[in-house]
């Protein structure tokens, strides 16, 4: 296992870590007597794999059900200075009930420390506000680290770059150590943070690249033509590694064989022309089937969703709609189009089967096309990315 330092946190960081969402047995909170033993043992082997590679990080949430207390009868079986531990709390108005729900993740742990607490779900500006106001939730769990509850404070989310640029450059009550950020070969718009995160000097763990990185874990027949002697999700984990302002990538381990692939692509780490080439190849088809070499190439020329006609978030549409032509990433743009229009803070607004009833001449001109131009991809976008297909579980979304 190759090891960084984990910004101003001084913690060896494996560059792989365990992400315990896909290994835990029920999505609510359950007595231990109603976890079957085989689903335990599940998790134990996930967890012992994990160490016996040196993936010493080990990544759950109190909004994962079952797995902080499930976690904890494995843990009573290792030395505390062996692994890495996090958890993620979610925010509340009333800090003291934030801090109350740290308590209780440690009790469910059985630990009386974390090394790591993440601010679970700052997606946007109200979020933001839960964290950071004056005796926020930061405050609180700034408290709890003078207790030793707590050794280091970060934050995970989907919001916008924008808000995850204020969150890093909140200085009160310390700021924070460390982000857990979505960033992969898919979807650099968040470059702006890592940059962000590096001038901190804080850890940087980049979560769900696999399947948030465009489900790489079954790949189109395409991208796996383009990537060459890697599969498509060892090629996204270099990618994702060789920025030097990443520490560590998520491997959400269902079993202990899905750590094989990622630990194969180790040895490859230093070999940026490889990386090069591969990336390359992959910009090459993207242009060839929309016109752009990055699929997020209007998303910065676009408005927020919030200042759109109708709350349409056009670049997020436009974004799946050249994943689905460049690189046939169409069931994971399908499945991330529906869940425009359902008010989740960590894929906001509204999808564009309503476009014709907007006027986006100004909208349009800003990103150097014409309104017909713009109207026309929204509608096929709509049209590919909107039929009806079985619904994708919500719950599915909430940790990544």
């Amino acid at each position: 296992m190759k090891y960084r330092i984990f910004g101003k946190t001084g913690l060896a960081m494996p560059v792989l870590s365990c992400g315990l969402m896909r290994s835990m047995y029920s999505w609510q909170d359950v007595p231990d007597s109603r976890i079957p033993k085989s689903r335990q043992q599940e998790l134990a082997e996930v967890v012992d794999s994990a160490l016996e590679n040196g993936i010493t990080h080990l990544e759950t949430a109190r909004g994962y059900g079952s797995s902080e207390r499930q976690l904890a009868k494995i843990l009573a079986g290792y030395t505390r200075d062996s692994f890495i531990l996090q958890t993620k709390v979610g925010l509340d108005d009333d800090p003291d009930r934030f801090a109350a729900n740290v308590q209780d993740s440690l009790d469910r742990l059985g630990q009386k420390r974390v090394d790591l607490l993440a601010l679970h779900g700052i997606n946007d500006y109200r979020s933001l506000w839960q964290a950071c106001r004056p005796g926020g939730c930061l405050a609180a769990a700034r408290r709890l680290q003078e207790q030793g509850k707590i050794d280091w404070v970060g934050f995970s989310g989907h919001g916008d770059v924008q808000v995850i640029l204020s969150a890093i450059a909140h200085k009160g009550d310390g700021g924070f150590d460390y982000m857990n950020l979505h960033w992969y070969t898919i979807r650099q718009r968040n470059s702006p943070a890592l940059a962000a995160a590096a001038e901190r000097n804080m850890g940087v763990f980049i979560i769900s690249p696999t399947d948030k990185g465009g489900m790489l874990q079954n790949p189109p027949e395409k991208l796996c033509e383009l990537s060459g002697s890697l599969t498509p999700m060892q090629f996204n984990d270099l990618f994702c590694l060789q920025r030097s302002e990443t520490h560590t990538i998520s491997v959400g381990a269902a079993c202990p064989g899905d750590f094989e692939d990622h630990l194969k692509m180790l040895p490859l780490l230093e070999d940026h022309d490889l990386v090069r080439d591969i990336y390359r190849k992959w910009g090459q088809a993207m242009e060839e089937g929309c016109g752009y070499c990055r699929p997020d190439a209007l998303w910065r020329k676009l408005p927020p969703w919030d200042q759109t006609p109708g709350y349409m978030n056009i670049g997020f549409m436009l974004w799946l709609y050249n994943l689905a032509r460049g690189w046939d990433l169409l069931e994971f743009a399908r499945i991330r189009y529906r869940l425009l229009g359902l008010e989740m803070s960590w894929v906001p607004g509204n999808n564009g089967a309503c476009v014709r009833r907007y006027d986006l001449t100004e909208i349009a001109g800003q990103a150097g096309l014409s309104k017909n131009e713009l109207t026309a991809m929204l509608e096929d976008a709509h049209t590919l990315l909107g039929k009806e297909q079985p619904r994708y579980s919500v719950v599915d979304e909430v940790s990544v």
